[in-house]
């Protein structure tokens, strides 16, 4: 008799509940012959015959299973004459995009994005020690130079403030760790996402401006000296720092809104502004 908790099927078994739908099936069976084969972006995968006769499956079920490799970026479906499916190259600013969607309704906080920033963004400059050529200096140094004055208006500061982001993504790019690059990058977009923070980055903030280029010059001098430890230092004090900051303004932004609609911010409210 089957568990009340697992409805029996028409024919009386009782279905697994980590059985995959045959759809599902084919998709991951095509993603292991993807690895197995070394198929490149370009590549093209089987004919949909070929599909069914090797899963013996409908031309339902293996359509359904393209399109879900589609949906995920990973092939692309041509049709017409030479169509077919073929091996797609998944971008990163893609990825990023299906991982923001994910996130969408995770009520993400500055706290979130800096805890992970204050691990990782230390490590990420680390494992660049050595991969980073003059040109890559020049280009951290051109980077600064957009920041290294006083904005002049809100929209120069809000550029100023994702060029700073820049920078750390161009550090990024320099890691012989591609997870550890991508997840880093990933954070930074999420802050230039975040909608409290298009409000503090348009916010102005001297000390923070120049406190972050004094530690990127010292992370620059750091690195070219292949000094490990003091990059890890710098980086985790400016991400400490950061954080601080934003941690800062975002109180004050919320005590103003509070303060407009005549209510009085709470004591420990204010002594986060103040910090």
């Amino acid at each position: 008799m089957p568990d009340a908790a697992e409805p029996a099927t028409k024919g009386g078994s009782t279905p697994s509940p980590h059985r995959l739908k045959r759809t599902d099936e084919i998709v991951d069976a095509i993603k292991r012959m993807i690895v197995e084969h070394g198929l490149a972006p370009g590549d093209r995968l089987p004919q949909e015959k070929d599909l069914m006769a090797q899963f013996s499956a409908g031309k339902g079920t293996v359509r359904e299973a393209l399109k879900s490799l589609e949906v995920q970026g990973l092939i692309r479906i041509r049709t017409g004459p030479g169509g077919g499916a073929f091996i797609a190259r998944m971008s990163e600013s893609r990825a990023m995009s299906l991982l923001s969607n994910f996130l969408f309704a995770k009520d993400l906080s500055i706290e979130h994005i800096y805890q992970m920033r204050k691990v990782l963004e230390p490590q990420v400059a680390v494992s660049a020690i050595g991969n980073i050529d003059e040109a890559g200096y020049q280009r951290l140094e051109s980077i600064i130079a957009i920041y290294d004055h006083e904005p002049a208006d809100a929209q120069e500061r809000w550029d100023q403030r994702m060029a700073e982001l820049d920078f750390h993504g161009v550090v990024a790019e320099y890691s012989d760790n591609p997870i550890l690059a991508f997840t880093c990058r990933f954070l930074q977009r999420l802050l230039k996402e975040l909608a409290i923070c298009h409000d503090i980055y348009v916010q102005p903030e001297p000390v923070l401006r120049q406190s972050g280029i004094q530690h990127q010059r010292e992370m620059i001098a750091a690195m070219k000296a292949g000094d490990a430890k003091r990059v890890d230092q710098i980086l985790t004090h400016h991400m400490i720092e950061a954080e601080q900051h934003m941690l800062g303004l975002k109180a004050r932004l919320e005590d103003r809104f509070l303060e407009d609609r005549g209510q009085r911010p709470s004591p420990a409210r204010r002594r986060q502004a103040a910090e």
